[in-house]
């Protein structure tokens, strides 16, 4: 069964490591993706850039409202993503625990199902 693992990490995080420290880590979360591929467990992964390049839509009655980042209500953002396949919540939780970014981060496991069946 397919699960998301999002990272998900404070807001200025990545400036305040700095460059150098920066790298290391994300070489790191790279050696972590290589080995899930290597397991044949990984469906598809990558970062995001940062809140302050991103944009938030609406349609209300209409309407089309954008908001550009950053957004200052803002205290944590998605950093990154895994999608993986497992055979059990258990194995995706298990998965996460083996990520770096669970030292810095916050890892939220969520299997996919449709948005109208509830659990």
């Amino acid at each position: 069964m397919p699960y998301m693992r999002l990272i998900v990490e404070p807001v200025g995080q990545r400036e305040e490591r700095g460059p150098v420290a920066g790298r290391q880590v994300y070489e790191r979360m790279l050696r972590y993706t290589d080995d899930l591929q290597s397991r044949g467990l990984l469906l598809a992964s990558n970062s995001l850039a940062s809140t302050a390049e991103g944009a938030r839509l609406q349609l209300r009655e209409g309407r089309r409202s954008v908001v550009d980042g950053p957004f200052a209500e803002t205290k944590e953002m998605v950093g990154g993503f895994f999608l993986v396949d497992c055979a059990s919540r258990d194995e995706a939780l298990a998965l996460a625990a083996e990520c770096p970014a669970a030292e810095w981060a916050t890892v939220e496991v969520r299997g996919l199902a449709p948005c109208y069946e509830s659990t």
